[in-house]
């Protein structure tokens, strides 16, 4: 319904001279970064002023402004009556929310998840290129950059002719672009290690959380069922998915692959987000989480200058749609129990933007001095989810992979990405509070944070590498070389990291 509403929109953001700044450069969206090359010269232009450093201070200790606007109106009142709500309480609403509020974290797993109206849920396709390509074919990287381009357009107008969609949010993963070498490579993984401490006293299960179209589900099963035999007869496979469109899609992925590789007993689609989970599993276990933690919803805190003191994020929504963010001096469990655990598991200093009392007294000592810190955005949904896995999963063994640094995100500390897409180019804005359902909105993971994290949640031992290094020692990586010895699967993904359970 609305969708003419955005497109309009973004045709007039599209007739200023900064947003024309794009037009030149490669359709291909890099979303969760592209190829490493690319990375480094992909711009961002500003489709919105950065929010005021000014700020009204209100009876309840708040701070805030408004999501771009130097000047904004005194918003006191509203934050008195409005309620404070939860995306939870939303996923029954068709509509966006106005007249709320809203913790940082409620808001963009609202926008990302909601079922009416959330990313994921409406508005996501992720690319498949059709046929795997024939690596060991190809010139070199430029090549295969070119040839992936022509693909993505093939792609797209194969899809325009059933719907044309000028605001399709369209991405690609490293399952899809290096299928089934990728997908083989944890395949190997996890049959050695299934062999080594689990065969012959357990099934071998695996656990998939956020599997886009069943790709990695297709190509491990194929794996394990063409190498052993043995372990395939032993192999379930589960996939835990939020989305109900995309659980649509990896069931009909499945189905159409039983000709040729007969799986359906030995694979279950669950259409269920995995913070609604309440089913014990005692049963050995892997869990496959790969690049999932960057859309997890995460907290915004500022840090008073003067007396260090956090405050929590959030925004309000006027009667009108618009937002305004503001901060509060209470902060709720979830996000003051990720700093006592932060603060208590860490091996080693962790970057944050409180800087030392001295340099605080210092900068506050200039002339404009701001009396709060840049946001620092903390991952409590990560938090929660190894609740989850310590809860429900205790004898999991975690395999995940996600980004470790973002070019080009809003500011602040572990700040995310938010871009969306209009006529098949990226249009990256400098906040989170954005049109909801029409903007991805992904973080870094510092897993040297989150390895500790995690460690003191569970329990367990864990141990990280680059991604590189893991594809290293499990992918046979001549069948991704180019003809002059590039490997794209290698070299795409540098900034990505690997944490597995040991």
């Amino acid at each position: 319904m609305d969708s003419p509403i955005v497109a309009q929109l973004f045709r007039q953001l599209f007739t200023h001279r900064a947003c024309q700044l794009t037009k030149s450069h490669s359709a291909l969206p890099f979303r969760k970064s592209g190829p490493s090359q690319y990375v480094h010269v992909q711009y961002r232009t500003l489709i919105t002023k950065t929010t005021s450093s000014r700020r009204r201070k209100v009876d309840d200790g708040s701070y805030w402004r408004q999501r771009a606007d130097d000047f904004p109106r005194d918003m006191s009142a509203e934050l008195r009556e409005y309620p404070l709500i939860t995306a939870k309480e939303l996923r029954t609403r068709a509509h966006r929310p106005k007249r709320v509020k809203m913790l940082t974290r409620d808001f963009i797993d609202d926008s990302l998840y909601n079922p009416h109206y959330g990313y994921f849920s409406k508005h996501a396709t992720i690319f498949s290129p059709g046929e795997p390509f024939e690596f060991n074919g190809i010139d070199d990287g430029p090549a295969f950059n070119k040839l992936l381009d022509q693909r993505y357009v093939e792609f797209e107008d194969k899809l325009d002719i059933v719907q044309p969609d000028e605001t399709r949010q369209l991405w690609h993963t490293p399952t899809e672009l290096f299928r089934p070498y990728y997908g083989e490579a944890i395949a190997r993984y996890l049959v050695a290690n299934y062999k080594l401490t689990l065969y012959p006293y357990h099934d071998l299960i695996i656990y998939e959380m956020g599997a886009g179209n069943g790709t990695m589900m297709l190509n491990i099963l194929d794996y394990i069922r063409d190498v052993d035999p043995e372990v395939y007869q032993r192999t379930k496979y589960k996939i835990i998915e939020i989305s109900s469109s995309l659980a649509s899609l990896q069931q009909n992925n499945l189905n159409e692959s039983l000709h040729n590789s007969g799986h359906r007993s030995h694979a279950e689609i669950i259409n269920r987000s995995i913070f609604d989970w309440n089913t014990y599993v005692h049963s050995p276990c892997f869990f496959l989480a790969l690049e999932v933690f960057d859309n997890f919803s995460h907290d915004s805190i500022r840090y008073d200058m003067e007396t260090g003191q956090a405050r929590q994020g959030c925004v309000l929504i006027d009667s009108d749609g618009e937002f305004y963010e503001y901060y509060v001096p209470t902060l709720d469990s979830v996000a003051s129990r990720f700093l006592r655990v932060r603060q208590a598991a860490a091996r080693r200093p962790f970057p944050t933007p409180l800087q030392s009392r001295l340099v605080r007294k210092l900068r506050s000592s200039l002339p404009l001095a701001p009396n709060m810190t840049v946001p620092e955005y903390i991952p409590t949904r990560l938090m929660q989810f190894f609740d989850i896995l310590r809860d429900y999963f205790p004898a999991h063994r975690l395999v995940s992979s996600d980004f470790n640094s973002l070019p080009d995100s809003v500011p602040g500390y572990n700040a995310p990405v938010v871009q969306t897409r209009y006529r098949r180019r990226n249009v990256p804005v400098r906040t989170p509070y954005v049109h909801q359902g029409y903007f991805d909105i992904f973080f870094p993971t510092d897993f040297n944070v989150m390895e500790d994290v995690y460690r003191a949640i569970t329990g367990k031992l864990t141990r990280v590498t680059s991604h590189e290094d893991f594809l290293q020692r499990w992918a046979y990586v001549e069948d991704t070389e180019t003809k002059n010895g590039e490997n794209p699967m290698l070299s795409w993904y540098k900034n990505a990291s690997v944490m597995v359970t040991v």
